[in-house]
């Protein structure tokens, strides 16, 4: 027994056939459109403030809607700038071959239309059609007008229907290019040099993460998907730019959950002869004036709660932080042992096979990060936590690292960059000595990386933001699927 579905998607078929029977190419190689749909409009309230009484265009789009009344239809089509009404009259009158188009439109076929631009009684802005041509003949209907796409699984598996279906995942998205490009034109301003690095590795570095990991027939060997940008940017420090930046994907092989996925954008900046410092007081402004720029707007709402991104924000060290929310000292208790017990005390769970370093970064994920809501500068990082960091001037355990932390969201991380490389040989091998050889990060030292810093890197400041959640802020989305086109989902079962 054949579905509606099969029975709609079949005639719509057979009226492919039949136009292309009749000499009618449904799928034209192309139209010449005068005018969005916006520009439309406001040709026509320039036309309203002047002495013309009318003026033509040629608009195209997506037909949503069609209404019949007598010997006129009225049609609502849609195209990436908005919506537009057409009125075609006399449709009884149309040449035969224009009324059998006309009778074997559906809703989703694309149509390019041209005629006068009106008002109607009613007001409504509207196309008065003298000629139109079929675009794109339409297979499958779109999801009801009434109910729209709201299946989660089926937005993100189906994400051009999504996008038909849900302007305001559209226009979501359009918020999401801003906001890239409001990033790009405030580091361009402060002379950041945008450039591209090599997304396949040779060694998994520049963060503790599960690599990717593919082949390269050609070299025989293995490769890894990167993790991080990290450590060829840094390479442009030594090679003597003294400001770059890149925005790009990168792939860490782990768990997808409201705040992960496999495969995400991240933008990473480096600039030579500034410290962690230096980069807080950049990032705030960063981050507040892409909000001021994009949405004219120091504040935004998130999950209920109202974030106020006006610099400077609050500043807490790592071990305070931890001590206020969980009532736990770290620094008192320097062994894995020691920590898991003293957690396990305080009804903390956690992986009994987790280290020191990790237990820490448990404590800020469970206790810290919940809790703080508006913008919060979290500093001074266990050196065990941040290999490729500075230390802190008197501390032999401590580093210059911060992270920001916005409604709970870890939005970047960022840190004094180590620029000695002997010390930044003993930090890689204590690393490796610390990974079993299951362990599934698969950590590798970057022998070239070490080279070049023993070439010389000038005192440098590192910034890492990650723009899908930067975006499920600015936009109040509380999954990151929700602001990635194309997100990772397991296979239908």
């Amino acid at each position: 027994m054949t579905s509606r579905l099969d029975r709609i998607t079949q005639q719509r078929i057979d009226k492919v056939q039949s136009l292309r029977e009749s000499g009618i190419d449904p799928y034209p190689k192309r139209y010449p459109r005068t005018h969005t749909a916006v520009q439309a409009v406001e040709l026509l309230e320039a036309i309203e403030q002047s002495e013309t009484k009318e003026a033509k265009v040629s608009v195209a789009g997506r037909i949503m809607a069609n209404r019949s009344m007598g010997k006129s239809s009225f049609m609502d089509i849609r195209d990436v700038t908005g919506k537009i009404q057409l009125l075609f009259m006399n449709t009884n009158q149309l040449e035969e071959q224009k009324l059998k188009v006309f009778k074997d439109l559906d809703i989703g076929d694309f149509i390019g239309v041209e005629g006068n631009i009106l008002r109607t009684r009613t007001g409504e802005p509207t196309v008065r059609v003298e000629n139109f041509t079929l675009l794109s003949k339409s297979l499958l209907p779109l999801p009801d007008k009434w109910h729209g796409l709201v299946d989660v699984e089926t937005r993100y598996r189906q994400r051009y229907v999504d996008l038909i279906a849900n302007t305001e995942v559209k226009e979501m998205f359009k918020i999401r290019s801003r906001i890239i490009s409001a990033i790009r034109q405030f580091l361009d301003s402060r002379d950041f040099l945008e450039v591209e690095t090599p997304v396949l590795h040779p060694s998994a570095g520049g963060a503790l993460a599960a690599p990717f990991i593919t082949y390269h027939n050609a070299l025989d060997r293995e490769y890894y998907l990167r993790i991080a940008l990290e450590l060829h940017l840094k390479r442009l420090i030594v090679g003597g730019f003294d400001k770059v930046y890149e925005i790009g994907y990168v792939f860490r092989n782990e768990g997808i959950s409201t705040t992960h996925h496999p495969q995400y954008t991240l933008l990473e900046t480096y600039e030579a002869y500034a410290d962690y410092n230096d980069v807080m007081k950049m990032q705030e402004e960063l981050i507040w004036e892409v909000s001021h720029k994009v949405l004219g707007t120091d504040t935004v709402e998130y999950a209920g709660d109202t974030i106020d991104l006006k610099p400077p924000w609050r500043r807490i060290t790592l071990r305070d932080a931890v001590k206020e929310y969980s009532g736990i000292d770290f620094v008192k208790y320097p062994t894995a042992a020691g920590l898991m017990e003293k957690m396990r005390s305080q009804g903390i769970e956690a992986d009994p096979n987790k280290n020191w370093a990790k237990l820490v970064d448990e404590l800020l994920k469970t206790c810290v990060r919940p809790k703080l809501i508006q913008p919060t500068i979290v500093y001074d990082y266990p050196v065990s936590m941040s290999p490729l960091a500075k230390n802190k001037p008197g501390e032999e355990r401590v580093v210059e690292r911060f992270q920001s932390i916005i409604a709970g969201l870890e939005v970047d991380n960022a840190y004094s960059e180590l620029n000695d490389p002997l010390l930044q040989r003993e930090r890689f091998e204590e690393q490796l000595r610390e990974r079993q050889e299951s362990d599934e990060e698969r950590w590798t030292i970057d022998e070239d990386y070490l080279t070049a810093l023993e070439y010389g890197m000038p005192p440098t400041g590192g910034l890492g933001i990650g723009i899908d959640r930067l975006v499920m802020l600015l936009t109040d989305k509380q999954s990151i699927r929700e602001v990635i086109l194309f997100p990772q989902l397991r296979e239908k079962g």
